[in-house]
């Protein structure tokens, strides 16, 4: 069982940055590809990126490649989005979630999910 807790989400104007923050649970934390979705009101679920076990893998959604970084710290049994140039349709809840797999892209390849921390990036 892993709990995830997201934070570091808040009001932004655009063109500016917010680093989101993921503590997980748990001693296997290193053995779980770890993402990043984000939900805004009335669309879909998004990809927004993900990390492999160790870190050296990662993959980003079209729409924030260039522009956020996933990383992670397994002593600190944390992921984070550094998030930069952020526009107004960064806007969302913005999910941590844990998978399995050794780095996933999809959202039922993830079985842990985190409440979800609101950015909002005004204009």
């Amino acid at each position: 069982q892993v709990q995830l807790v997201e934070s570091g989400g808040g009001l932004v104007q655009a063109g500016g940055s917010l680093r989101l923050s993921c503590a997980a649970s748990g001693r296997t934390f290193s053995r779980y590809g770890m993402g990043w979705f984000r939900q805004a009101p009335g669309k879909e679920r998004e990809f927004v990126a993900a990390i492999s076990w160790s870190g050296g893998s990662t993959s980003y959604g079209n729409s924030v490649k260039g522009r956020f970084t996933i990383s992670r710290d397994n002593a600190k049994n944390t992921v984070y989005l550094q998030m930069n140039s952020l526009q107004p349709e960064d806007t969302a809840v913005y999910y941590c979630a844990a998978s399995r797999a050794l780095i996933a892209v999809k959202w039922d390849e993830y079985v842990y999910w985190g409440q979800g921390t609101q950015v909002t990036v005004s204009s």
